[in-house]
């Protein structure tokens, strides 16, 4: 009966873990873009004009970050290694100071993704980014497929990749 009792109690924590979990990664998510994927064009770090395609050839990574953001940094390995086996990866700097100073946080880190500087935050206002890190997956319509606030590992957006190209 204790042993049953006990049980139930374990349950119910876990249930309401689970539904505040899903509480605060439906509030990240209010305002992020589904359906059409809105404009996001603008100078990389290495200086070349990026323009998201409106129906790309293969499933673009759109993935927003800062370099004040621990969790960030923590996908940030993931991040670079998808970015050298997928040539559609373009990730954006939110609020992390001048072009100098979001590069010499890529050069500190070891990092050759591919960044476009947002420092006033307009480029993830449009995409309704609130909180970092946020990956979007655009698929070959032009729309954004998944969506995921918070760490997600290379494994999952791989997936997520792959399963928008098909």
């Amino acid at each position: 009966m204790a042993s049953e009792s006990r049980w139930r109690g374990v349950a119910l924590n876990v249930l309401l873990f689970i539904a505040m979990v899903a509480g605060i990664r439906a509030w990240q998510q209010r305002d992020m873009v589904s359906g059409a994927a809105p404009v996001l064009q603008g100078m990389t770090l290495s200086g070349q004009i990026y323009q998201l395609p409106a129906h790309p050839e293969q499933p673009v990574l759109v993935h927003f970050w800062a370099s004040w953001c621990s969790i960030c940094r923590l996908e940030q390995g993931a991040i670079d290694a998808i970015a050298q086996d997928h040539p559609n990866v373009i990730t954006v700097a939110m609020q992390s100071g001048t072009q100098e100073e979001v590069a010499r946080h890529m050069q500190e880190q070891g990092l050759a993704f591919p960044v476009v500087n947002d420092p006033d935050g307009r480029i993830a206002s449009l995409w309704g980014v609130h909180a970092v890190p946020a990956s979007f997956i655009v698929d070959t319509d032009g729309k954004a497929r998944f969506v995921e606030v918070g760490y997600t590992t290379e494994a999952g957006i791989r997936l997520r990749l792959w399963w928008a190209g098909i």
